[in-house]
């Protein structure tokens, strides 16, 4: 199983009277053992009038701001602590907001990021949610990403693997995969499933010009013995029960969708491997393409030789400042 020994909660409202993240963050503390750190990210620019504040008097207004979202993160904390929870708070002036987030994890070595998900759709999602696909994209430490509000009970935990490494990923992924599907699933006392979706008809055998329809019922027959005997080999020892197992002859995101739907989950478990260029641009890898598509929480993981390429220096305030125009003059 996976070790949790630190738990980073990104809170992106202190005030909002509902925290599903910090709630189920609180739950994974308790069933591992785990310390959690609620940090907030202070983005928002400062606008200031370039007369009226001298900088004595910005950073006393940065300071202010950044112990009034303590204060508030130390009133979640409390609540926290009533259970026995270890807890720490942090804020940082830093933007943008997932880099700083990742920055922080980095920092205290936290083996989990926990966030809620952004709500509502976006008039263009091929062009990425930034905060929600960017942390997923960019951070080496595994993302949590809670889109249900409820808290857990025995949750259905379905782990997506691909043992045949058909969509780029690496051969290790699925162990890493499979050992956090079973932290999660043990320490919440829920079920471990498993999904495995695989090509019907391999690309090189439909560019075959002499197939037949017995030929291709022949080869779809032999491709699915071959699917079924790697995911045997991927479970062989992971305690995912043959009843919880489901392997699917289609595109990943169908199979996941539907085995999602199938085990009533909770929470998907799935890996991700960053690409660069515009294919990433216009495609994205499986797990940013489902993350509108499943109504459960996603927990992503990267392999281990993945490099987050997050500068560790935090950035500080934003600052906008504004003068009459007369006054700046111009080269």
């Amino acid at each position: 199983m996976a070790t949790i020994r630190r738990i980073l909660v990104a809170v992106k409202d202190p005030q909002a009277r509902s925290q599903p993240a910090v709630l189920k963050a609180a739950q994974l503390a308790r069933a591992c053992g785990a310390t959690v750190e609620l940090f907030h990210t202070l983005s928002t620019p400062l606008y200031a009038d370039l007369y009226a504040f001298g900088a004595q008097s910005l950073e006393s207004l940065e300071a202010d701001l950044r112990q009034q979202s303590l204060r508030r993160l130390d009133g979640i904390a409390d609540r926290l602590r009533l259970h026995g929870i270890r807890v720490a708070i942090s804020a940082q002036w830093d933007f943008p907001p997932y880099e700083a987030v990742i920055r922080r994890a980095m920092r205290i070595k936290a083996d989990l990021i926990v966030a809620a998900r952004h709500a509502g759709r976006f008039v263009a999602p091929w062009l990425l949610r930034l905060t929600d696909w960017e942390l997923v994209r960019q951070s080496p430490i595994p993302v949590l990403l809670v889109k249900k509000a409820n808290a857990y009970r025995h949750p259905a935990v379905l782990v997506a693997i691909d043992p045949g490494h058909a969509f780029e990923k690496p051969l290790r992924l699925d162990g890493k995969l499979l050992a956090l599907g079973e932290t999660v699933s043990a320490g919440l006392h829920g079920s471990l499933h498993a999904v495995h979706a695989y090509a019907r008809v391999p690309v090189a055998t439909l560019q075959s010009r002499a197939m037949t329809t017995r030929l291709l019922q022949k080869v779809q027959k032999a491709t699915e013995r071959t699917a079924q005997a790697r995911m045997t080999r991927a479970l062989r020892g992971s305690g995912v029960a043959r009843s919880r197992r489901y392997l699917v002859g289609a595109h990943p995101i169908d199979a996941i969708l539907g085995a999602a739907s199938k085990s009533r989950c909770a929470l998907v478990v799935m890996g991700a491997v960053s690409r660069s260029g515009l294919k990433n641009l216009l495609i994205g890898n499986t797990a940013e393409r489902i993350l509108d598509e499943l109504a459960c929480d996603i927990l992503v993981a990267k392999p281990g030789r993945f490099k987050s390429r997050v500068p560790p220096k935090t950035r500080g305030p934003r600052l906008m400042v504004s003068a009459p125009m007369g006054q700046l003059g111009y080269y």
